[in-house]
């Protein structure tokens, strides 16, 4: 067997090798725990600011993973309002190797809405621009097939509206994702919406989807059946001042913004009907008027008459009613069949101041208190003589927004406490207590009033099965170079329901409806307003919660004896 000699020399090499590696494993180990320190520290750190920092600075460590502005989302969480990464396509000219003729038109096959002539221009400009902006992936994909090496593809923070036109008026827009809100919610809230702080957390709205959706569709489809001009509607909760939903038509996308510089509101689709323009909303007034004058003593009895017998002459004018009466009337009487001669004996009697303070506390004096920026003024007559009392009192030279009169009827029925509109979702707590404007016993006699106009008056046409609405209507004709048009209405329906325990305000108007075969051409609020309120009711109780239910009503019965009915009716 063979012997095998191991050399002093040859040990000692063997055990360099082995202490070396030891050295390596150990340096190795140290770096490791080093590194697994350094690691440790810095993921502290961005818990430490991620939890613990309250700066109110957008230079903080966790700011480039937030998104440039908030999202905004309906009362329920449906997304309205988005910041996303979107495509858009460019053009540097001096780098085009095709003929800019030829590529502008096949630009405008993969953009057919927008003419080739626009395409044309920036292909042979001088500088940099954009052909286009938040461009569909498969639009992306058409113009990069064309090979052009002068196109680039920027991806760029953009603002999107997934539901497209639904709320634009609320909603508004922001030029770009980091750029301060053009208008509406945008605007109003662009503070709360790039708060450093809050802006990685959805701002929710008191809008609900569902609801806004309901209204705009009804409020399009009355406006195209009357060809009317426009249309607005609202609806509001009477007990927080939460908007439910408001809309104005025409309606405009805030993804595709257009230009309407030099354009009045009333011509604009940007414009919202309910908050910037004021119009004479006519007899929906009333109510209003009669409850002041039943707080201030006036009127102490239903069955107190009134003559209604002929038109009031009064300083070269005669007020007179659209259905002359031709008898004396009382209360009820009045509002049911909207007489401007008995409401204006009514106001007469109060006088102008107890109407003015009634008229100042609902804020009709000045904008109305919303978040929005874009509010218009109202028209506050500048003498409060005594034929302006009288007109004023059914809604004649005066004039306000739709949300004024929404805010108004809310006070009128939720037990007489004014509260101002507001955009923000409010939990319980937030909700402001009110200031009282009618007291809890005539806004407990105005249910009772506005239940019988639906039932017995001029707003059967919303008398939505099971629902219990109450409400006015309201038909005024438009000023127009210091004279009324007669040719030109603005009709609305102010209502609440259910009446035995109201919980929303429904507002509806047509600007200038035309009528139609349906209506036997009549144009009049009953035949243009009133009807879109029932079927927006329907629509959108249930869905806030509101059931129908045909055994439960106002109580109407102490009243219904003081309408007139011929002989052989039954009261």
């Amino acid at each position: 067997m063979a012997t095998i000699i191991v050399q002093p020399g040859h040990a000692r090499v063997g055990r360099q090798r082995v202490s070396l590696t030891a050295v390596a494993h150990y340096r190795l180990m140290l770096l490791l725990i080093l590194f697994m320190l350094i690691t440790m520290v810095v993921i502290g750190r961005l818990f430490w600011v991620g939890i613990f920092t309250q700066s109110g600075r957008g230079d903080d460590a966790l700011s480039p993973f937030l998104p440039a502005r908030a999202d905004i989302v309906d009362r329920n969480g449906v997304p309205l309002a988005r910041t996303m990464d979107a495509y858009s396509v460019a053009v540097r000219p001096s780098r085009l190797i095709g003929e800019p003729a030829e590529l502008a038109r096949k630009l405008h096959d993969i953009f057919p809405d927008e003419d080739q002539a626009v395409f044309y221009k920036k292909l042979t400009g001088k500088g940099w621009a954009y052909l286009r902006r938040r461009a569909l992936p498969e639009q992306v994909a058409a113009v990069n097939a064309l090979g052009e090496i002068g196109i680039e593809f920027p991806r760029e923070k953009e603002r999107l509206y997934p539901q497209r036109t639904l709320g634009a008026h609320v909603l508004g827009f922001a030029p770009n994702s980091e750029g301060v809100g053009g208008m509406g919610v945008e605007s109003a809230f662009n503070d709360r919406l790039t708060d450093a702080t809050l802006r990685g957390k959805p701002f929710a709205v008191s809008i609900d989807s569902r609801v806004q959706g309901a209204l705009e569709s009804e409020l399009y489809a009355q406006m195209v059946a009357q060809r009317a001009r426009g249309a607005g509607g609202i609806i509001l909760d009477v007990n927080t001042g939460e908007v439910i939903a408001m809309a104005s038509i025409p309606v405009f996308d805030p993804n595709k913004l257009q230009h309407y510089e030099g354009k009045s509101c009333s011509q604009s689709p940007l414009c919202n009907q309910i908050v910037q323009a004021r119009y004479e909303l006519g007899s929906t007034f009333k109510p209003l008027s009669i409850a002041a004058a039943m707080d201030k003593g006036v009127v102490t009895s239903m069955s107190k008459r009134y003559d209604a017998t002929a038109p009031i002459p009064i300083g070269g004018f005669r007020i007179k009613d659209d259905h002359a009466m031709g008898r004396w009337i009382n209360v009820p009487e009045t509002l049911v069949h909207s007489s401007n001669i008995a409401t204006a004996r009514i106001a007469d009697e109060l006088g102008a101041a107890p109407l003015q303070e009634l008229f100042r506390n609902l804020h009709f004096d000045q904008r109305a208190p919303i978040e929005l920026k874009e509010r218009a003024g109202t028209l506050w007559p500048a003498n409060w003589g005594r034929i302006t009392t009288m007109t004023v009192s059914y809604g004649h030279g005066i004039a306000v927004t739709p949300l004024h009169l929404a805010s108004a009827y809310a006070a009128l029925v939720n037990g007489g406490l004014w509260r101002p509109a507001t955009l923000q979702k409010l939990d319980a707590d937030d909700v402001p207590q009110g200031r009282r404007v009618f007291s809890a016993a005539t806004s407990a006699r105005m249910r009772q009033l506005l239940r019988m106009i639906v039932a017995e008056g001029t707003g059967r046409s919303a008398d939505a099965k099971g629902f219990r609405v109450g409400g006015k209507t309201g038909s005024a004709e438009k000023p127009e170079e210091g004279r009324y048009n007669k040719s030109s209405l603005v009709t609305t329906f102010a209502a609440a329901f259910p009446m035995d325990n109201p919980r929303y305000v429904v507002l509806a108007m047509m600007d200038e409806p035309k009528g139609n075969a349906e209506t036997f051409g009549l144009r009049t609020a009953a035949w243009t307003a009133s009807p879109v309120v029932k079927r927006v009711v329907e629509r959108v109780g249930p869905m806030l919660g509101v059931m129908p239910d045909e055994r439960r009503d106002v109580d109407i019965s102490d009243l219904m004896p003081l309408l007139w009915k011929p002989k052989g009716e039954k009261p």
